[in-house]
């Protein structure tokens, strides 16, 4: 058997038997370093940074003094909070959809955070 056979056998068994969530990270993890996007592993406090990932969660705080849009974003290496604020809701930022987002990261509460950050709706996947 050839040797391309056999990766691609093992390649297979791998995925026939391995966590799919882990799965899902590998292959964001993948997708964002093809795109030459920064991995968010590797963001730091105070540096802007452009990444490619998918929205884990949305959430709207309609609150009238302080509306905002929450989301968590992971690309495969770790996960950020994106946070728009004086928004109640934003046509296209839903759970499961691809973006590029960019924009300074900050700390809240010891979690990486990036506060109305720039984005792109990329295709659901």
């Amino acid at each position: 058997m050839s040797s391309a056979a056999s990766g691609y056998f093992r390649r297979l068994g791998r995925r026939l038997t391995q966590d799919i969530d882990q799965l899902d990270a590998e292959e964001l993890a993948e997708t964002s370093e093809a795109s030459g996007a920064c991995p968010a592993s590797e963001c730091r406090r105070g540096v802007e940074a452009t990444m490619v990932g998918r929205l884990r969660s949305v959430e709207a705080c309609p609150k009238s003094v302080g509306a905002s849009v929450q989301a968590e974003f992971f690309d495969g290496t770790d996960a950020i909070t994106l946070i728009w604020i004086g928004r109640r809701r934003i046509p296209g930022i839903e759970p499961g959809r691809r973006i590029l987002v960019r924009g300074r990261v900050g700390d809240r509460d010891g979690c990486k955070v990036i506060f109305n950050p720039y984005y792109e709706l990329r295709g659901n996947s």
